[in-house]
């Protein structure tokens, strides 16, 4: 919440009360007592916060500063409990507080802000060639591999193998990555849960028991390991996008989930030990403002010391608006299936045969099996428990989506008698199934394959089927995968999220041995390696892209090597959307934060600004690679502008503009050619985005315009959302 500007009075008041307190000490109570106690990130206005920024003074300022503006009798019981203090990240601190001391700090003119603390929802070998990734190729030679980058993965980190390899300093490391750093964080997770890390079922220490961010950081930095799969799927050499490169891992999520207040403190650690890239395969409720969430804040904090934060977008799609962590200053990846996939053929007794996916590869007779549905025998969606063993002894079960792992329903129907089951995908995936690692003969496949499978059964008196099994099959061209998260942005519309796609779909990568490959109990198999699905795979594919092209080129900044991933992924992007911190706060501006507000949450280093000078421009006119607009009526003409840099081999270059306009609308730029020298390395243009009557369309419609000087094709996407009303009105013409 905005507050009015502190006058000098209530500044020296408030260091003075800080200094009378310097010396006390005090310890917080159990908590537990108090039913109302919930912890919050309280962010201190610059002036208040500690000059020196380590967290050992930050600690010893922040612990008397709390205590001191919670003096007042009706508001200093139970005595609150510093929990971390951020000196990098964001200024302030995370503490355990009643609702009404989180109230009584918010009116403080010391205090920018107090957010309630949330729990983050964590998202998770061909992949480098399908990327084109060798040793040879021109991004890999040029940045040596990013041999000189560090890329800190903030998740539940690693658990290193047995295979070690010399580093240049002759110190012992595993094969998933040059591990130069480990570091846990729990104080946010355990006063949540309200009791201590069970140490029988997690391990309080960076190690990984979830195996999620073992995945996550041999994606990004992995070294090569031959005869790498998983049952024997997926075959071959294993690397990471950048094998070169360093990583420091930061656990922040532990068994039962992870916490902002943990997220914050991992990040914070990370800006401090000057890494070059941030790796998040998390992210926070996706309907909070830019202000409410620590990622956002840390994040921005994050590139202003030059370091590329890239985060996974989500995997709640095919639903609008299901995308998270849509800060223009993070680099947000959705996720897309590869040209492989793990396939099956059900073959039912009419001849009919549908295909499914499955990394199941044991023992299977291939004869048919009488079928029938879980509901037909106690559950629909196959739960532990509660099929009928007499209805499902012997054949194979076909289960709907939801209530439980598609794993889970596998074991159910075992413990059932059962002999396999076909598991059917969301309705909303349309094509898309998730290739699930099953204890016993099972596959999943598309919903509407399973609805043809259940009218089969229907008019069947005596319905049979079985399952084959292929193996790894290469397939048809890549595509956005189902669940990967779309726009646009809650918070931000105008800002065009994801802003790219990675690998994300069966990624094969190394794995905990701590826990088994359907993270079940009951599953008592360990394996090296393991085939996941989610954004949190594609995610840190683009970490380790932007670690070699940081190595490739030292001197761009974050917003730079966000445009050429973006614009072409190419080594040489010909040209580049650059943008600095002042460009993010127009932003600010234009999304009505108060400047106290930017200043106390976003300019921890006590940096000022000034809303009403700046000068006025629209969200959507930051300058990036993409162009995201919002009709408000028709007929209307929207004008953005962007400025490009030419990063080319030539510093005379001539570009020339082309595009396709999105459905709706007609597209003028202005200039409509950019001549480069050596004096004007940068040049701006216009886009005019008008508004017609072209026809049916959706609400959502998308186009693109390209720059190419015949050497290179700089693409930025389009798109434009209309009202609904106006999108029905023209579809019906």
């Amino acid at each position: 919440m905005a507050k009015p500007p502190a006058t000098t009075t209530l500044v020296l008041c408030c260091h003075l009360a800080v200094a009378a307190a310097a010396a006390a000490t005090w310890i917080g109570h159990d908590d537990q007592q108090d039913d109302d106690v919930s912890t919050y990130i309280v962010h201190v206005m610059p002036a208040h916060a500690p000059r020196l920024a380590t967290h050992r003074i930050a600690r010893d300022h922040y612990a008397p500063f709390l205590r001191e503006l919670l003096l007042p009798p009706h508001v200093a019981r139970p005595p609150p409990r510093l929990l971390y203090s951020y000196a990098h990240a964001a200024t302030g601190f995370a503490a355990r507080l009643t609702a009404r001391q989180a109230a009584h700090l918010e009116a403080h003119p010391c205090v920018a802000a107090v957010v309630r603390d949330e729990a983050y929802e964590l998202h998770t070998t061909l992949s480098s060639s399908f990327l084109r990734l060798s040793p040879s190729s021109g991004l890999q030679a040029e940045s040596n591999s990013a041999t000189d980058a560090v890329i800190a993965v903030i998740n539940s980190t690693m658990r290193p193998s047995y295979q070690t390899r010399l580093c240049p300093q002759h110190r012992l490391l595993p094969f998933v990555a040059n591990l130069v750093g480990a570091k846990m964080f729990y104080e946010g997770y355990e006063r949540a849960s309200g009791k201590p890390i069970n140490e029988t079922e997690d391990s309080k220490s960076p190690l990984d028991t979830t195996g999620h961010g073992t995945h996550s950081a041999a994606i990004a930095a992995g070294s090569p390991v031959s005869d790498a799969n998983l049952f024997g799927l997926a075959n071959g050499v294993a690397k990471g996008t950048a094998p070169g490169a360093r990583i420091a891992v930061y656990k922040v999520c532990w068994k039962m989930g992870c916490f902002g207040s943990d997220v914050v403190a991992g990040m914070d650690e990370a800006i401090a030990d000057g890494v070059d890239v941030i790796s998040l395969s998390l992210a926070v409720n996706r309907k909070r403002t830019f202000a409410q969430d620590p990622t956002a804040i840390s994040g921005f904090n994050a590139v202003r010391k030059g370091i590329v934060v890239v985060a996974s977008a989500g995997s709640g799609g095919p639903k609008e608006s299901t995308v998270t962590n849509t800060a223009p200053w993070l680099l947000t990846v959705g996720a897309s299936s590869m040209n492989r996939q793990f396939q099956t053929i059900v073959v039912l007794g009419d001849g009919q045969t549908f295909s499914g996916t499955s990394l199941y590869l044991g023992d299977t007779d291939g004869s048919m099996k009488s079928l029938v549905f879980g509901g037909f025998a106690g559950s629909a969606a196959c739960e532990i428990g509660k099929l009928d063993a007499t209805k499902v002894a012997g054949k194979i079960v076909l289960c709907e989506a939801g209530q439980v792992l598609d794993a889970e329903k596998g074991v159910a129907v075992a413990q059932a008698g059962g002999f396999g089951v076909i598991v059917s995908s969301r309705s909303s995936y349309g094509e898309y199934a998730k290739a699930t690692a099953h204890l016993n003969p099972g596959t999943t496949v598309p919903n509407a394959a399973a609805l043809e499978i259940l009218r089969y059964m229907a008019r069947t008196p005596y319905p049979v089927g079985k399952i084959l099994f292929f193996g790894t099959v290469l397939s048809s061209s890549p595509r956005i995968a189902s669940f990967s998260a779309r726009g646009p942005s809650l918070a931000a519309p105008e800002i065009l999220k994801p802003d790219l796609v990675a690998p994300g779909v069966s990624i094969l990568a190394a794995w905990s041995g701590l826990v088994s490959p359907t993270e079940l109990d009951v599953d008592t198999r360990r394996v090296k390696f393991n085939i996941l699905s989610g954004t949190s795979a594609a995610c840190p594919h683009v970490s380790g892209v932007a670690a070699l092209r940081k190595m490739a080129r030292p001197s761009w900044i974050p917003a730079m090597i966000m445009s050429a991933l973006t614009t072409t992924a190419g080594l040489d992007p010909g040209l580049v959307y650059d943008a600095g911190v002042d460009d993010y706060l127009d932003v600010l501006c234009a999304l009505g934060y108060s400047d106290e507000d930017i200043v106390g949450i976003f300019l921890r280093d006590g940096t000022i600004t000034n809303c009403s000078t700046r000068a006025s421009t629209t969200v959507a006119d930051l300058n990036r690679a993409s162009i995201s607009v919002a009709v408000k009526a028709y007929g209307d003409d929207i004008t953005v502008r962007r400025t490009v840099r030419n990063v080319g081999g030539s510093v005379d270059a001539v570009y020339t503009v082309g595009g396709v306009p999105p459905p709706g609308t007609q597209l003028r730029i202005r200039p409509s050619k950019l001549v480069f020298d050596a004096e004007h390395q940068t040049r701006t243009y216009d886009v005019v985005i008008r508004t017609v009557s072209s026809g049916s369309f959706d609400e959502y419609t998308h186009g693109s315009i390209v720059w190419s000087d015949g050497a290179h094709k700089v693409r930025s996407p389009i798109a434009v959302t209309w009202p609904p009303s106006q999108s029905a009105a023209v579809a019906a013409i």
